[in-house]
């Protein structure tokens, strides 16, 4: 923290420094608000005036974040900028680049200029260039000298600032701000905030604009848009603010100042709280109205004049007597010192130093009428207290969900000490008065501080702190949900297997069906295996398995669940289905009945009844995880925690997101595949997907990414954010082209010359399309040519991606010239090699999901009472949370793993982890520590991740 405090102190004078040069810009919004016929002139000196003030801001605001080493450099970059800007000469030679940003207005998407015009700056061009609405007075080198010179991007540091315009400016700077919040370097902030700007989707940067963001991960670009979007927040409502306050004429420079530093929601309802129509006004307010303003600023100014008798007017209540005359004066004073930025900052430091807890306790009220049960469950938080800077994210929402169900009562405990300590500084330090005070003047000021603490800023800093941690456990709640679903949609795919499907049930029989390796539901029906007819019922199965030659049974999780399992179990151990070897899973049901009665389900699965069509999707779970998973909304396949607790739109945007990173990083095959698939890929949406589908049942199978942009509503941008996400099976299209090609017979000659480009006549689309080896691979079309070149020069053949000899020529110059050698000699970066790498080594029909847990197949069967204390048993991990890991060991109840028995010694060292913890689908070895049966409660201790 002692590096914040450091930078706090810096930012102090640079903030007056802002401060002054405010004035000229508000000139120039009224200027533009009111479109008053001013003769043009002065508008032009205005603006000049404007332009000139903007660069003396940037300059000491811009680099702090950057090393100390090179505070220097850009500043001296900045004032020799700022000076070839006054004396308008021509001859500059650093070129400064103007980027006209627009922030979200719709209009300005529409229009197709180009984000940044590169040229040297002169007087006459900046004016012309002002009128715009916004543009960016900042100097980050272009994409592409960043690409060719420097291709890890760094040195943007070093190129003047990273400021960039938004469409509301503040007092802060955004990219500052939002480095601090997240902790990622200022440039890679700026660069993303651009990207965001540009309309870039999440998968499209982390795959193939890696050299920009210095390599993060999606999860972490995620939390940079969503704190972007939060900040965007703030300004916009500080603006409405203001418009609002100087409509009423309230809007004083003081006020302007302070909206214009909140960097929360909680400071802008802070600063603006008294001023909102509708209240009664503050106490505050009252005392000023009776005119008793004055007299509280003289008390601190010149207290030798002021007369506190002179103010008291018998008639008029609030001034009668002595007594309330300094009871307002008191109020107007508390006013002031709850509202001054200093005297917050000095409280909030003080806080970060002393212990400050959070204490829960059963409320009197739910004591005496509330639901046993609902009280035994909170049984932790009755007497619980804990430091704020300790307590852990899952323990703050459940004293929430208390506080809600009024069971707990829940308060923020600040020591005195800190009470004391502010007191002291605010009466000696801060506010001391210019000149001696008398006694009774002294008391006063002594209230008027205990006063603001007690009734305006103690309550203000309970409200910071319970807000920020519900906000943060409330984002890791979120972000945890969102790992736990790529690790259930990344499951990997069960292929080439005939398996049967079983939803089961009580009353209503189970639900089967048996799909074919492709998907194809080959047969449906319902068995009644609980109801004392389970002996005829086991013929009927095992025709069924028999007939379709399927020795792999999918049991759905859900009610009759263990005792289907057994039946199951029991059949197999008797080698009944012989001479088939016949194993099951389980899998979770969670969603399949709101899917089966979706529209989706309907048009899918039209003639079928809906309690089989769950049937159908419980087999295909374990069949293609991802395609099946896709079609239920994410929050209702119930991995994660708190989910009902968190902000749904918060929790809705997040899981979009991580289905449209898993879904364009596995890839789909754009001729097979669903339309509900297609929704999800980066850069396409319902519309789209539903157009490409048009156009495939028009035109019969793509045949190479080029031809996506036929597709209706199919732009540039859509084409670059999808086509490297889309994959083309070489196979399939070689048939379908030979087929065409023998249909043509004649056009044989003509297909030549129509691929050469003599397009003379249009017989088929296969006549002109010629497939492209590498559209089956991770490349993207922009770095095409790069990968042929590459191809050319470890003399391989873009037919054979993916063989072994390819593998060899691809080491082989590796070895020799070494990844950033043969980069430079291609002119790229080394994150596009290794993209072009993997996409020409990678084995034909790749999945990166065979890096992740298959389903766990058994044949036998364990109950609760089996279960013995150090009994060692195999299971998957079916939830994580922050408290620990829920594992399933196929007894019906799961077993937790607290968070305290997972180490780091014991994760496996082979695969890849995002985080130190474990995911569902995951198999686990574990202990049993502890069996709580009244309680159905099962502990575990983790040996080893298999």
């Amino acid at each position: 923290s002692s590096e914040s405090e450091e930078e706090e102190e810096e930012w102090e004078p640079k903030s007056k420094i802002a401060k002054r040069s405010r004035l000229p810009k508000k000139n120039e919004t009224k200027t533009k608000k009111a479109a008053v016929p001013r003769s043009a002139v002065a508008k032009k000196m205005v603006k000049k005036v404007a332009i000139k003030e903007e660069m003396d801001v940037s300059l000491p605001i811009a680099p702090v974040e950057d090393n100390r080493m090179q505070l220097l450099k850009p500043k001296e970059e900045d004032v020799g900028a700022k000076l070839k800007s006054l004396n308008q000469k021509p001859e500059v030679p650093k070129k400064v680049e103007i980027n006209s940003f627009r922030g979200k207005n719709k209009e300005s998407l529409g229009s197709d200029e180009k984000p940044s015009t590169s040229i040297p700056i002169v007087g006459s061009q900046v004016k012309h260039e002002k009128c715009e609405e916004a543009f960016a007075f900042d100097e980050p080198p272009s994409k592409k000298i960043k690409l060719t010179a420097c291709p890890e991007g760094k040195p943007v540091k070093g190129h003047g600032s990273n400021k960039i315009k938004e469409e509301f400016e503040m007092n802060w700077d955004i990219v500052q701000a939002l480095s601090e919040i997240t902790s990622v370097e200022p440039w890679v902030c700026a660069n993303l905030i651009r990207l965001f700007q540009e309309e870039n989707t999440i998968p499209f940067i982390a795959r193939y604009r890696k050299e920009l963001i210095n390599n993060l991960e999606a999860d972490a670009l995620r939390e940079v848009q969503q704190t972007l979007e939060e900040l965007r927040t703030v300004a916009k409502k500080t603006h409405a603010m203001i418009q609002k306050l100087k409509k009423e004429g309230k809007l004083s420079d003081c006020l302007l100042k302070a909206l214009l530093n909140c960097r929360t929601l909680e400071e802008l309802d802070h600063v603006s709280a008294p001023y909102k129509t509708g209240s009664k006004g503050t106490k505050a307010q009252r005392a000023k109205q009776l005119g008793l303003e004055p007299a509280a600023l003289s008390l601190l100014q010149n207290p030798m004049e002021l007369n506190l008798f002179s103010y008291i007017r018998p008639s008029t209540k609030g001034l009668a007597t002595i007594q309330e005359v300094e009871a307002g004066v008191q109020h107007i004073l508390a006013d002031i010192f709850a509202k001054d930025k200093d005297t917050l900052d000095f409280i909030r430091k003080l806080c970060q130093q002393r212990y400050i807890s959070l204490q829960s306790t059963l409320a009197k009220v739910s004591s005496k009428n509330g639901n046993e049960k609902d009280i035994n469950k909170f049984q932790l938080y009755h007497e619980f207290s804990c430091n704020i800077k300790n307590i852990q994210h899952h323990q703050i929402l459940a004293i929430n969900r208390g506080e809600n169900l009024k069971i707990l009562t829940v308060k923020v405990n600040i020591p005195d000490g800190v009470k004391n300590e502010f007191c002291w500084w605010c009466v000696n330090e801060r506010w001391r008065p210019k000149q001696f005070l008398k006694p009774e003047f002294m008391r006063i000021l002594r209230n008027s501080v205990e006063d603001a603490y007690k009734r305006l800023i103690h309550p203000l800093l309970c409200r910071e702190f319970r807000s920020k941690l519900t906000s943060d456990a409330e984002k890791e709640s979120v972000m945890m949900f969102g790992r736990n679903l790529r690790q259930l949609l990344l499951t990997s795919p069960v292929r080439g297997r005939t398996l049967m499907g079983v939803d089961p049930g009580y009353k209503h029989g189970c639900k089967l069906a048996i799909i074919s390796p492709t998907s194809q539901i080959l047969h449906t029906d319902v068995v009644y295996l609980h109801s004392g007819q389970g002996f005829r019922e086991a013929e009927k199965i095992k025709g069924l398995l028999l007939q379709y030659n399927c020795s792999t049974v999918v049991i759905g999780n859900g009610t009759a669940c263990r005792e289907t399992e057994a039946y199951f179990a029991d059949l197999i151990m008797k080698k009944y289905f012989a001479p088939l070897d016949v194993v099951y899973c389980i899998v979770s049901e969670a969603g399949a009945s709101i899917y089966s009665v979706s529209p989706e389900a309907s048009k899918e699965m039209p003639d079928l009844d809906p309690n089989l069509r769950s049937a159908v999707s419980i087999a295909r779970r374990v069949q293609d995880p991802l395609a099946e998973l896709v079609k239920i909304e994410p929050k209702h396949i119930g991995v994660g925690m708190y989910q009902h607790d968190v902000s749904q739109t918060l929790l809705k945007a997040t899981l979009d997101s991580v289905v449209e990173e898993c879904v364009s990083f596995v890839g789909v095959d754009i001729n097979i595949c669903s339309e509900i698939l297609l929704r999800h890929i980066a850069g396409l949406n319902a519309n789209r997907a539903k157009n490409i589908i048009e156009w495939r049942e028009k035109n019969g199978p793509f045949i190479n990414r080029e031809q996506l942009k036929e597709v209706k509503g199919l732009g540039p941008k859509s084409f670059q954010q999808c086509a490297g996400f889309i994959r083309f099976n070489q196979e399939y299209i070689k048939t379908f082209c030979s087929s065409k090609k023998t249909e043509l017979g004649s056009h044989a000659l003509l297909t030549k010359a129509g691929a050469l480009g003599k397009k003379k006549s249009k017989p088929t689309p296969c006549a002109l399309q010629q497939p492209n080896p590498l559209d089956q691979t991770c490349i993207h079309p922009e770095s095409y040519n790069i990968a042929m070149r590459f191809l050319s020069f470890i003399g391989g053949n873009a037919n054979d991606i993916g063989k072994s000899d390819m593998q060899q020529k691809v080491n082989a110059v590796i070895q020799k010239e070494g990844l950033e050698g043969t980069a430079k000699r291609l002119n790229t970066t080394v994150h596009t090699l290794q993209l072009i790498i993997d996409g020409l080594t990678q084995p034909e029909g790749y999945d990166i999901r065979t890096d992740f847990d298959k389903p766990d197949f058994k044949r036998s069967i364990v109950c609760f009472e089996d279960l013995s204390v150090g009994a060692v048993l195999t299971g998957k991990v079916e939830n994580a949370t922050q408290f620990g890991v829920f594992v399933d060991i196929g007894v019906g109840k799961a077993g937790l793993i607290p968070v305290r028995n997972i180490t780091e010694a014991k994760l496996s060292k082979v695969k890849k982890r995002r985080s130190l913890g474990l995911g569902p689908g995951e198999r686990v070895e574990v202990k049993v520590l502890n069996v709580d049966i009244p309680r159905l409660r099962i502990t575990l201790d983790l040996i080893r991740v298999l």
